[in-house]
Parts: C-alpha cells; structure tokens; sequence
C-alpha cells in the first residue's frame, strides 16, 4: 500500500496547483484556529462596551478541555479547500490519461482508487496533527492552569475529526470520478449542502428522523456547534456513536460507488 501511496504523491507533488491549494489550506486553517481570541479582542475594542460587559479573558474558549472540541469544529469548516484539491486529482487523472497509463502499466482499477483513498487517509491525518498541535499549543498558551485530566479529556473529538475530513474527501473523490470534469465537479461539490438542505426542506415531517442520515448532514453531526455552550446553552459535548456509524456508512458508500464506476467505465 506504501507503494501504492508514494505513486500518487509523486504525481500529486508535480502539480504546482497542489502546492498552492495545500499551502492556502494549512496557513488558512492555522491562523483562522489560533487567532480566536485576537478576534475576541478586536471585537471588545470594536463594540462598544461589549469588552466591559463580557470579561474576554474569562471565556474559556482555548481552555482545556474545551480548545479540542472547540478546534475540531472550526477546523472541519474548512475541508473543502482539500476536497477541491482531491477533486483537481482525480479529474487531472481522466483529463491527461494517466489513469489509463497506469493501467496499462499493470495497475489494476482497484489499486489506482486505492492510492487515491490512502492519499485522502493521509491528508485527513495530517490536518488531524495540525488541529492537535495547535490545540495544544493554544490551550498551554490560554489556560488558566495545566491540569493533564483536563488536557486528556474530550480527545474523542480527533478520531470524529479524521472521519469527519476522509468522508467528506471521499465523496469529493467519488464526484470526481462519476463526473470526470473539475469545473462541474467543484460547483457540484460547494453546491453540496444547499441542495441536500433543498432536499430536507421538502420532506415531510413523518419521515424528519431521515434527515440526519443525508450524507452532508451526518458528516457535520460528527462534531456538534460548542460554542452556545457561553451563552449558557446546553450543548452535545460527546462523539455519538450512531453519527459515527453513519458517517462510517456514507464514506464506505462513496468509495465502492467510485470504484463500481471505475470498474464500468471505458478508461
């Protein structure tokens, strides 16, 4: 499977797009997640009397064990900006042929998708890291004491985190495939969560437990919005074990749904 993995970086790597879309992605997702408490403050500067009403200092929101949860769901905002980037992958395979190449070279249909999903295994991995690293670095920074109970509460979050990115690459990777054009496949890819949200809309209220299991909608229940937990609202501060399952459901859909098209297709 190494080997497998180190052909597709190999191509990917050539790719100046790749460097470009990868290097907006990271910085993007490391200033966004480690700046919320600047943003906190120019806010209290901003608003006035906002700072004297609300003691900024105090919302523990890079505290442990609150700084992963809340990180996490930041974090999965910006997944998109990968998925383009396995979407440009996958189309650039059809539109030069070197899906084909590779096929002609002895690779079987199976092994090029699986070197296209060990890529999206190692790309949700690495944004895990980054996530924890900052995380760590931030709360250390921010909280008021280091108490290591707190700093190993609530890491439960990283795994959603993985799974939450390699499901929604995954279906990035199966639009590529199916759709084999990275202009249309984009659109089709932002446009995701309104359509499906059009969708939902119209379903009738007898059947609203389904809504939860739309693909877009059980990816994003992995990690639950924290942050009305200062508004003193009660929030879902645990990974669900059935979101988990769904999601776990969808990701392996996507993959087989891209590989039977493989398998049809006159490549």
């Amino acid at each position: 499977m190494l080997h497998l993995l180190k052909i597709d970086l190999k191509k990917l790597t050539s790719y100046r797009t790749f460097w470009v879309v990868c290097g907006l992605y990271f910085i993007t997702l490391a200033f966004t997640t480690a700046s919320g408490m600047e943003f906190l403050k120019w806010l209290a500067s901003f608003i006035h009397g906002f700072g004297q009403q609300i003691n900024i200092k105090r919302i523990p929101l890079y505290h442990f064990p609150d700084v992963w949860q809340n990180l996490v769901y930041v974090s999965g905002l910006f997944k998109v900006v990968l998925a383009i980037m396995v979407v440009i992958s996958i189309t650039n395979e059809f539109t030069y042929r070197t899906i084909r190449q590779n096929i002609i070279d002895g690779m079987s249909r199976w092994e090029f998708l699986l070197s296209k999903i060990l890529t999206n295994v190692l790309l949700s991995a690495m944004s895990v890291a980054m996530v924890f690293v900052i995380g760590l670095v931030t709360g250390m920074i921010y909280s008021p004491e280091i108490i290591l109970a707190d700093v190993l509460t609530d890491l439960e979050f990283f795994p959603a985190y993985f799974l939450e990115v390699f499901a929604f690459l995954s279906f990035a990777l199966m639009l590529g495939v199916l759709v084999q054009r990275s202009g249309l496949t984009i659109i089709l890819l932002l446009l995701s969560s309104m359509i499906e949200a059009i969708v939902k809309v119209n379903i009738p209220e007898a059947a609203a437990l389904l809504k939860d299991l739309f693909p877009m909608q059980s990816i994003s229940n992995l990690v639950a919005l924290p942050f009305t937990r200062y508004a003193f609202q009660e929030i879902q501060d645990y990974v669900s074990w059935v979101a988990v399952l769904v999601a776990l459901t969808w990701a392996f859909l996507f993959n087989y749904l891209a590989y039977f098209k493989l398998l049809k297709s006159d490549i």
